[in-house]
């Protein structure tokens, strides 16, 4: 499995080169575009959630610990995870849904359309398991009945906020200013001087320098990572894409590997600086992270619900809103629910969506006279 994942990151790295080649001044332009810091927050907190949040504070002992992540150092390795090379996958289908979807139309196919929107729900549901799984490991001695019902009002607050393309900017926006104020709190508050941010982020220089080490998985944990990146990539590019406003194609590689991975690195490099040197969070600082982590996850759903329903057409205006909001809480609570009595694993979803990739690929190169 591990040998598949790694023959497609190659596969879609170079593909992302010859697009730059061959289409690296072309313009591209959505349906609905925005501001280029409107678009970042949408695809920072929809394609983000609250693991990016929370994971951190408990995975820097087990880089430090873990033999195979010895090569450099923990907050390289965490970013490694979640920054800069991970979001070309979003470029590549980001650009596949501005610039080659209108003129072939594939994912209007019925099977394509069906397998899609398939690994949609499948990923939205198991985004509200992990969180839903994760829950007492946020909130110390959390109730049955409370998780049960904090996971209610997240399902409910993410159909809400799909229900218009207005709210899911809006809280995108906000979410981001949340994200950003959060993290100049724990700056503050850890009394870091300026001689040791620049120590602490200097870090990161590991993960360039073993650039070529993430690029295949390094262990399983990073494969369920990197299978995590691919579920969503062919998702959140298709929902990105209609809100480009007119960037060129090189432009949109640089934004979408470098704006998103600064604020991560920023935060990682914090939290990192309270690992090492063994600062207390406060319970305050606790429920803030977890409030912005929610947020995260609301802004996730509600972009999949999005998609999902357009898809087969069963939107908020066809539905209206008891039916749009009853129909969608109920798939997506009951499925979270069903994942507890299942061996349901998001490298399955990985693996079909880099058997989607192939289809898609193959169909490009037979009707690639189209794009002409």
């Amino acid at each position: 499995m591990q040998t598949i994942l790694s023959i497609a990151i190659i596969i879609t790295l170079l593909t992302s080169v010859f697009i730059i080649i061959k289409f690296g001044n072309l313009k591209l332009k959505g349906p609905n575009p925005v501001p280029i810091v409107t678009f970042i927050a949408i695809l920072f907190t929809s394609g983000l959630d609250v693991g990016l949040i929370m994971f951190p504070l408990t995975e820097f002992a087990i880089y430090n610990e873990n033999t195979e992540y010895q090569f450099t150092n923990p907050l390289a390795i965490e970013f490694g995870f979640w920054g800069f090379l991970v979001w070309g996958f979003y470029f590549l289908t980001t650009f596949y849904f501005c610039a080659i979807e209108p003129k072939l139309k594939l994912f209007e196919i019925p099977l394509i359309k069906l397998i899609n929107t398939l690994i949609i729900v499948s990923t939205c549901a198991f985004t509200g398991y992990l969180f839903f799984s994760y829950l007492p490991d946020y909130i110390n001695n959390i109730s049955e009945f409370n998780r049960y019902s904090v996971l209610g009002i997240v399902i409910f607050l993410a159909v809400l906020s799909s229900t218009k393309l207005h709210y899911i900017k809006l809280l995108s926006v906000c979410s981001t200013l949340l994200f950003l104020i959060l993290l100049s709190s724990f700056w503050i508050n850890s009394n870091i001087d300026t001689k040791e941010a620049i120590e602490t982020t200097s870090l990161l220089v590991g993960y360039f320098e073993n650039l070529h080490r993430f690029i295949s998985p390094i262990t399983n944990y990073h494969a369920f990572y990197l299978f995590w990146w691919f579920a969503w990539s062919i998702m959140i590019g298709q929902f990105v894409a209609r809100f480009v406003n007119g960037v060129k194609t090189w432009q949109l590689l640089v934004a979408l590997l470098t704006l998103p991975s600064i604020p991560i690195a920023v935060w990682f490099s914090i939290l990192y600086y309270y690992h090492t040197n063994a600062i207390i969070i406060s319970d305050l600082m606790s429920i803030s992270m977890l409030i912005v982590g929610i947020i995260f996850v609301i802004n996730s759903l509600d972009s999949l619900i999005r998609l999902y329903t357009e898809n087969y057409n069963l939107t908020f205006k066809k539905l209206g809103a008891k039916k749009y909001i009853l129909i969608n809480f109920s798939i997506l609570y009951g499925l979270v629910l069903m994942y507890q009595m299942t061996p349901f694993k998001i490298e399955w979803v990985g693996l079909t969506v880099i058997g989607l990739y192939s289809l898609v690929y193959f169909l490009i190169m037979v009707k690639r006279k189209s794009l002409k």
